[in-house]
Parts: structure tokens; sequence; C-alpha cells
């Protein structure tokens, strides 16, 4: 790698399923990023870090309840092991109680160097996310087994807002929550492919007119019905937004 090369996106994962990996990042246009070294991945086994003859690393709650908790110190060895390795990175814990996953927390998450701790069980004790000041993000309302997958859809997302990744930059702007301003707020519209009929369904004309402006006009009126029928927070952000863009006019 020469000094004119940028230096690779990196990300760090601490986890008890290191087999899983690189797992879906090893495949389609991630796992082809992967390859040509657009990014990097590094492993910390946590189970590495456990304590004694049987590297236990967890153990029951105190106030009781269900499940184990990982120990504060078995985590905190795992952190200090994952940040030699990649200095700098932001830490995020996967967890159904963090800040819900937006697209622009991607934008920037793929900025810097990323470091993702992927619990099990009930959780992590509460004292090593405050002595690391670990910012939590969750995928939705809902509760999976652990935050490996929930990992691997950070990572994906990170992964194709890289330079080089995608070919046409124009996929990321104009998809549903792309970065293109005329976009923000706004769901995709329909897409449609050769051939021009099936099943006794055309495109719609406008598409294979040629009229580049009344497409542009088309979906953005399709974008526009779509987010308002399917997400009306979003579309009540975008009429604050259009109301703003108007008024600084």
């Amino acid at each position: 790698m020469t000094s004119d090369t940028p230096t690779p996106w990196s990300v760090n994962l601490i986890t008890l399923m290191p087999e899983m990996y690189p797992g879906p990042l090893s495949h389609s246009i991630v796992g082809d990023a992967l390859a040509r070294g657009l990014w990097s991945l590094s492993l910390t086994n946590l189970r590495e870090f456990g304590i004694g003859k049987h590297q236990q690393v967890d153990d029951t709650p105190y106030g009781g309840g269900a499940g184990m908790v990982i120990k504060p110190e078995v985590m905190d060895a795992a952190i200090a092991h994952a940040r030699a390795q990649t200095p700098g990175a932001q830490l995020i814990h996967l967890s159904p109680r963090g800040e819900p996953l937006k697209q622009h927390h991607l934008i920037e998450f793929a900025a810097a160097p990323l470091m993702l701790m992927c619990s099990r069980y009930e959780g992590v004790d509460q004292r090593v996310l405050d002595a690391h000041n670990v910012r939590e993000i969750s995928l939705g309302d809902f509760v999976i087994t652990g935050g490996d997958l929930a990992a691997m859809t950070i990572i994906d997302g990170c992964v194709r807002l890289l330079p080089g990744v995608l070919g046409d930059a124009a996929s990321v702007a104009e998809e549903s929550f792309g970065l293109h301003e005329d976009y923000q707020h706004l769901l995709e519209y329909p897409i449609y492919t050769k051939p021009a009929e099936w099943q006794g369904m055309r495109v719609p004309d406008v598409l294979i007119s040629g009229h580049h402006a009344n497409i542009d006009r088309w979906r953005r009126e399709q974008a526009e019905a779509i987010t308002k029928a399917r997400r009306p927070d979003l579309w009540a952000r975008y009429l604050v937004r259009s109301a703003g863009a108007i008024s600084s006019h």
C-alpha cells in the first residue's frame, strides 16, 4: 500500500462466536470489497478472556432474574485487546435498548474505525458499559439471540458506503434513506426492468418515454406517495424539510 492509497476502513468484533465470520460478509459486493482490501475485519474472541479453567465469561444477575450476564472484567479485557488492534475505533454495543439504527448512523460509522460488542445471554454488566462510555445501537424493537447478526447488518450498511465499493454512486443517493438531498426522508420509488410487459402488466409509459424531466417528476411523486402511505413519521419530516427549503428561497 502506497502513501497515496487510503487506509481501508476497519472493524473489530468482540464476540463469543468468531466462527460466524466472515460468513455472509465474504459474499457479494461486501465480500468483493473485503478481498480488494477496501475494508478489514478483526475478531476478538471473548472466550479467550474468560476466567478459570473453564474460561467463564458470565454469571448470574444480582437481584435475581432469568439468564446470565457477561462479567465486567472479562469484557473489559476484551475491549483493551480490541483497542490495541484497532486504535481510535468508536465502541458500539448492539442492544435492543440502544438508539434505533438509521442511515445517518451508518454514514457516521463508515467514516472511522469501528469496534462492535456482540454480547449474548442477558447482556453485559452495566459497569463496563459506563466505564468505557459505550454507545448502544439497536436494529429495532425486537430481540434476537445475540449481537452478531446485528453487527453484520451494520458492517454491510457501512461497507457499501465506502469509496470504490459500489460502481454507481447514484444508486446509493437515490435509494430509500439515500444521501441525495432531494430524496432525504423519502422511500425509494418503484423500479422496473425488461421486458416492457410481463403477465399482462406494463412498465409505466413515462419510464420508456426518454423524457428525463418527466421521469424525474414521476419518480418523485411515487416516492412521496409511498412514503406518505407507509411511513407517516418520515413523511412528516419530509414536509418540514420541504417547507424549510421553500422559506429559504
